[in-house]
């Protein structure tokens, strides 16, 4: 993949259930979250993956405009689809989560 490129490790998952078992097995640094996942939503359960890592860089992703959640005093970035590598290489730049 392109992130792999950039000497990022990566793991795929296409479900809701099956992100969570992944973030609590690697615990990531950074995580994509889809909205629209084969068994449910993603932004409504963004606090369930900051709960397992509450440092974690999210970027949550959709190709159309849900209303996004609250922040909580957590920091996420948004990412509409089609993502371009130029838009990522940005969001990844260290800057993008400084305070």
């Amino acid at each position: 993949t392109y992130l792999a490129t950039k000497n990022y490790e990566v793991c795929d998952t296409y479900s809701l259930t099956e992100g969570l078992a992944q973030m609590r097995l690697y615990k990531p640094d950074i995580l994509f979250l889809d909205n629209n996942l084969a068994d449910g939503t993603g932004w409504p359960n963004l606090e369930k993956f900051y709960e397992i890592n509450p440092s974690l860089k999210l970027f949550l992703m959709s190709g159309f405009q849900p209303p996004l959640p609250q922040q909580n005093g957590k920091d996420y970035k948004v990412l509409t689809k089609p993502i371009s590598f130029n838009d990522l290489d940005s969001m990844l730049d260290k800057s993008a989560f400084a305070s």
